[in-house]
């Protein structure tokens, strides 16, 4: 399938395809694990081994490990400087168990954190991921090499060296206990300006290569004339040599995530995306990426998560926006056109995550509350 790679005219008219917020009767229940600290960052597993979805999330410069169901909180790393905004989660040394990730944005660091044969009783080994890349505002996991094991994708998005305005993604080294950091390359090569923030990762152009998707907000802190776009980067047969980016939509300010998906279910990929420090959920169809609104005014929409929420096959979308302190779900109906649910008031974030936490075949809601100062997840109500 061929897509267009020119920037989309502004001719384009914008398709309102969302209706008004449900009433508060279809907010979920609120479960806090943490409260007092502001938090960008939590992620669920099961890092106990006890085959039930734990939480790791870092405030105040230390790494909590929340135990479930009780949520009993384990300190598992801290120290001045750690303090990360954002998070991810895999096994990094093959040895059966998950380990975790963490990123400052500046300096920029990406350190793992090795999990030890007892994860409660022990502090987890750190790690060096990467240390050169600087502005880090997005962690990602992918398999983007297609060896079947996954890599991370990171920003360097500070216009400083020795990566100025790219992006990287890292592959683990064969022995990731002795290395000094991990295999670093860089697939956006000064060509992300303008503060770029999270990703999206998928087959894009249909190639079966996994291909990335980035946002940059633009603004004030940012250098002049530069971001407010959405892109994604074509993936190359050979991962490690340069990658070509394709620009999907500009004048898009606040611009912060977008993540593929088959929205309309025809068969072609098209991207959900919000403008995290602006306004507005919207998606873009394939493949003349024409835009249309989820959510007009939703303000500060900074998280998404691209999932089937309603188990009914289709792909839904969720955010919680710290300027409205509203958390959202948004039902597609199949074709593209979605319904806005509310599920709390009075809740920011930077992170959200869909995880069945209670294991009761549903997903629920995960959210890293920044100005809320908490950790909480909203148990869906769906039977």
């Amino acid at each position: 399938m061929k897509f267009l790679t020119a920037i989309v005219l502004a001719s384009f008219l914008t398709v309102v395809l969302c209706t008004p917020d449900l009433t508060a009767a279809d907010t979920w229940k609120k479960h806090v694990v943490h409260e007092g600290l502001h938090t960008n960052t939590a992620v669920a597993g099961d890092f106990s081994g006890d085959g039930k979805p734990d939480i790791i999330s870092n405030s105040g410069g230390k790494t909590r490990l929340f135990v479930a169901p009780d949520w009993k909180e384990t300190i598992i790393d801290e120290g001045q400087g750690h303090d990360f905004i954002h998070s991810e989660f895999f096994d990094v040394d093959g040895d059966g168990d998950l380990d975790w990730m963490g990123a400052r944005y500046q300096p920029g660091w990406v350190v793992w954190l090795e999990r030890p044969a007892r994860p409660l009783a022990e502090r987890w080994k750190f790690r060096l991921v990467d240390d050169q890349i600087n502005g880090v505002h997005g962690l990602l996991k992918g398999d983007i090499d297609g060896d079947g094991r996954p890599d991370l994708i990171a920003n360097s998005a500070q216009p400083r060296s020795p990566f100025p305005n790219s992006a990287a993604w890292l592959r683990v080294p064969k022995a990731p206990h002795t290395a000094e950091r991990w295999d670093r390359f860089i697939f956006a090569d000064k060509d992300a300006p303008g503060l770029s923030h999270y990703f999206g990762v998928g087959d894009v152009n249909g190639d079966g290569r996994p291909d990335i998707s980035l946002a940059a907000k633009g603004g004030p802190q940012a250098e002049p004339n530069s971001g407010e776009w959405f892109a994604w980067w074509q993936a190359p047969v050979d991962p490690t040599k340069p990658w070509t980016k394709r620009l999907i939509a500009e004048r898009q300010p606040g611009a912060t995530n977008i993540m593929p998906a088959d929205v309309n279910r025809d068969g072609q990929t098209d991207f959900v995306a919000t403008r995290g420090h602006g306004g507005g959920v919207i998606w873009f169809e394939a493949p003349m990426w024409r835009e249309h609104v989820i959510h007009e005014t939703l303000k500060e929409p900074h998280s998404l998560v691209v999932v089937d929420m309603d188990a009914d096959g289709d792909l839904d979308a969720a955010t919680c926006a710290y300027g409205d302190k509203k958390a959202m779900w948004f039902e597609n109906d199949g074709r593209g056109r979605f319904t806005s649910h509310l599920v709390a008031d009075d809740q920011a974030a930077y992170d959200i995550r869909a995880v069945d936490l209670d294991l009761d075949g549903d997903l629920d809601l995960l959210i890293a509350g920044q100005l809320s100062k908490n950790v909480a997840w909203y148990e869906n109500p769906r039977k």
